[in-house]
């Protein structure tokens, strides 16, 4: 993919719309770790304020059917960068090394001539800058965000060097907050948090390479709203007087409906179901408050675009690794199927190319990859498992997906130093589960979830958005799994080859 520097400064394509002399469009990839799709005002939500995701979502294609390929952070991460399902690139887990012979985007790029630079969470393991360096990355500064990863970290080291509190982890709460305060106040001050931290490396990047003739790709990625849920002022105060709407309270008879691989992500190490209402009003408060955090973050990376004369030449996605059950079916984090984990916010925006306005097809993170390629003119490697969803979004004749797929790992493999935890025995399989490998298939109105050896869920999502109903032993209900679950097959069959027939076996 060497290209000379003619083909690196020719023009993109014309539906770009850009006037004058051209290059190729700038990438900037904005991701945020466990937002949910439902946490954008663009989205629906009337109490959360993210004003400037929404006019990104306004001068975009907002996609309102957009799934992650694993509720998972690695997985998912690994499929944004190489276009591939998780069954494809094998990482399946966190803290596991990507070791697919396909090349990342970001190397995809740089080999087209691209500047490029990372900033903020990765995930990738090792979590060194060094590895990061070797994905493709020109640049780094590296924050995962995890205890464990603080000595390879970017942020701590910066954080060490210029606050005057940098004594105290940037995780302690704060421990003169005012009765009837919240609960979550971060010890820290704002501009010390990786989150302030993220956009102002991010905008130090844009100014240094929009200083040269060359495009760059640019990942600006923030470890917020991620727990735990400490806040800094005055964003903590932000939601002290709104009552936010809370999931339906689950009792344990619930839960014991659940399919087991379901039943044991809830139920693992400390179960919160039950936990104090109260304090579970804080810890949404929190959240939206971490969300709003990362708005302006993102509007202060979208003014330097402004700033430095780059917004108009630069595609600029917005996405997320997976969202925040946020004790919706009894359940913290993710890690399962329900909307509220894989259904993911996506956002486009490339001035004079992408018509603004709403985009309904199903879409998936694999996607991300060949689209990008798309909008720079570059060549799609055949491995990549996605599709293009530029013609969705400029006018041009598209293939809509009947089907949208996830996959995961339940219960998920963990470890710790003092060997408790989830592992994995040969032949035994996760606590108890011996096929923990379960996969998801969504249409526009049904959603599969599939756990081998353990029955399944079937939801009509049309009529029960929530996901209470399952359908999947349902009698008028069997022929809509069996077709399912064919879906789930022919992706499994298919997904791995470009064509029916593999180059490498043609003479």
């Amino acid at each position: 993919m060497n290209l000379t520097r003619r083909g690196l400064l020719r023009a993109v394509p014309a539906s770009a719309g850009v006037a004058g002399p051209v290059r190729r469009p700038n990438v900037l990839f904005i991701m945020a770790d466990q937002l949910r799709y439902d946490c954008l005002g663009a989205n629906g939500n009337g109490i959360i304020r993210t004003p400037n995701l929404d006019r990104l979502a306004a001068r975009g294609a907002n996609f309102t059917r957009a799934y992650v390929q694993s509720p998972v952070c690695v997985p998912s991460r690994i499929s944004f960068f190489t276009g591939r399902y998780p069954h494809s690139h094998k990482n399946r887990v966190n803290y596991t090394p990507y070791a697919g012979p396909d090349p990342m985007l970001q190397k995809m790029l740089q080999s087209a001539g691209y500047q490029t630079g990372s900033v903020g969470k990765l995930h990738f393991h090792p979590p060194t800058s060094t590895h990061a360096a070797g994905t493709g990355f020109d640049r780094v500064y590296l924050d995962d965000g995890v205890s464990s990863t603080d000595p390879f970290s970017d942020y701590v080291a910066w954080r060490k060097a210029h606050d005057p509190r940098r004594g105290i982890d940037h995780r302690t709460l704060a421990r003169d907050v005012p009765a009837g305060g919240n609960p979550f106040r971060s010890a820290i001050g704002r501009e010390h948090t990786p989150t302030a931290w993220v956009g102002l490396k991010s905008r130090e990047l844009i100014r240094e390479f929009a200083s040269s003739p060359r495009p760059f790709f640019l990942f600006s990625s923030f470890f917020k709203p991620h727990a735990p849920y400490e806040v800094p002022e005055p964003y903590d105060r932000l939601y002290n007087d709104v009552e936010i709407p809370l999931p339906r309270q689950v009792d344990l008879d619930y839960i014991r409906t659940l399919p087991l691989p379901v039943r044991k992500m809830i139920l693992r190490f400390t179960p919160q179901y039950g936990i104090d209402r109260r304090r579970l009003q804080w810890i949404y408060r929190s959240y939206y408050a971490s969300v709003t955090m990362v708005d302006d973050e993102v509007g202060r990376i979208l003014d330097e675009l402004d700033q430095t004369g780059q917004a108009r030449n630069t595609l600029i996605i917005f996405s997320v690794d997976h969202g925040d059950q946020l004790l919706e079916h009894g359940l913290f984090g993710k890690n399962v199927f329900f909307e509220p984990s894989v259904h993911a916010p996506l956002l486009a925006s490339l001035p004079g190319a992408i018509r603004p306005g709403i985009c309904d097809a199903l879409t998936e993170s694999v996607d991300v990859v060949p689209s990008v390629l798309d909008f720079c003119g570059l060549p799609v490697p055949e491995r990549v498992q996605g599709r293009s969803f530029r013609a969705l979004v400029t006018g041009g004749s598209s293939n809509r997906r009947e089907f949208a797929f996830g996959e995961n790992i339940m219960p998920e493999v963990i470890t710790r130093p003092d060997g408790s935890g989830y592992g994995y025995t040969p032949g035994k399989g996760i606590d108890g589960v011996a096929h923990p490998d379960v996969k998801m298939v969504r249409s526009p109105r049904w959603k599969l979830n599939y756990y081998p050896g353990h029955s399944g869920e079937l939801y009509d999502l049309e009529n029960d958005p929530g996901e209470w109903k399952n359908l999947y032993s349902h009698a008028g209900q069997q022929g809509r799994v069996r077709d399912l679950k064919d879906a789930l097959l022919d992706w499994m069959i298919t997904a791995g080859e470009a064509d029916q027939i593999a180059p490498k076996w043609l003479l």
